[in-house]
């Protein structure tokens, strides 16, 4: 399926307004990061979440109003939002406090969430989720999820350097800290909680778009045999426009898969999805613009080191016919 009639775009032409796109949202991203966080879901944070069906409908300050009278210590840390759709009439409410570590105890914190609704006269509930995440649990897994998201970036290289050259391995991993980065900001900016479903679609990400680079990066090396006495940049734009109708069929049906989950899988799913259309986007993006540009700035946008290394030829000129001299008269003896 063919979807470019021979594209011919000049896409390093665009790499430093890229790059400087990129370093726009990064900071923006890091700047609300430092002044707000980013929210951590109980996984990480350690603590209780409830979601409670209610038979009737009941607004999010009913139930605040509740906890703030009867729960204890009051309501000002207690998280309250409506949950799902809204016909199912269900809240759910999420206090960082979960008692001992283990033990029939850890289900007080839930049993007093109930207690205060009752006395609050809110109506009648029942409870149709329970999570319970103590604080030791929650620094484990905090801990787990930066270990493996190092230890992936650390792959990336070791295999990109083995399996091509170190300039393109440092190149992919470049593009993959991009793409964290962008996606923590978008993040931060629509406060979405980092939960285990977020970390589970970063590494996602992560290997979605080292697979997207490596495609280009072969196509790349392909073509440095064949066009040794091309510049390295034209061979990158040639090979860029080579995979790019690959790179739109893959990336286009991937993106409507995660935006079906977004829309329709569920409250959930909410925060994986949102962190898998941000990273097919930023990924690919990455993949066409940042990995590439990295590679054309480390080795330069010379002639291509097989070119500089290919063995001299030395054009021999045809040679041309000699007249053959007539044979000269002997001189008469005088």
């Amino acid at each position: 399926m063919h979807i470019f009639n021979k594209p011919n775009y000049d896409f390093l032409r665009w790499r430093w307004h890229a790059l400087a796109l990129s370093w726009l949202i990064i900071i923006a991203g890091i700047a609300t990061i430092v002044t707000k966080g980013i929210p951590q879901g109980v996984e990480f944070a350690g603590g209780t979440v409830l979601i409670l069906q209610f038979d009737q409908p009941t607004s999010v300050q009913q139930v605040r109003a509740a906890l703030d009278k009867s729960f204890p210590g009051g309501g000002q840390s207690v998280i309250v939002q409506t949950y799902g759709d809204a016909s199912r009439r269900e809240v759910m409410i999420r206090v960082p406090q979960v008692g001992a570590e283990s033990g029939a105890s850890l289900s007080t914190t839930a049993d007093a969430v109930e207690n205060a609704l009752k006395q609050g006269t809110v109506g009648t509930f029942k409870r149709s989720g329970t999570e319970i995440v103590g604080p030791a649990v929650g620094r484990e897994l905090r801990s787990k999820g930066l270990q493996a998201t190092v230890l992936s970036l650390i792959g990336i290289l070791l295999y990109l350097a083995f399996r091509f050259q170190f300039s393109f391995g440092v190149g992919a991993v470049i593009a993959t800290i991009h793409d964290l980065l962008i996606t923590l900001a978008f993040l931060a900016f629509f406060r979405y909680d980092m939960s285990l479903n977020v970390v589970a679609a970063i590494l996602t990400m992560t290997g979605y778009s080292t697979n997207d680079t490596i495609v280009i990066f072969d196509r790349i090396r392909e073509n440095l045999r064949s066009m040794r006495r091309d510049s390295l940049n034209q061979v990158i734009n040639i090979s860029v426009n080579q995979t790019l109708g690959r790179t739109v069929i893959t990336s286009g049906t991937a993106l409507l898969t995660a935006l079906a989950l977004f829309f329709f899988g569920g409250e959930v799913l909410h925060g994986f999805a949102f962190t898998m259309v941000v990273g097919i986007i930023t990924g690919t993006y990455s993949s066409v613009f940042i990995a590439a540009a990295i590679v054309s700035f480390w080795r330069g946008s010379g002639p291509t080191r097989a070119a500089a290394h290919a063995p001299a030829t030395t054009v021999v000129a045809p040679q041309q016919p000699t007249r053959r001299s007539k044979p000269q008269r002997k001189a008469r003896a005088s």
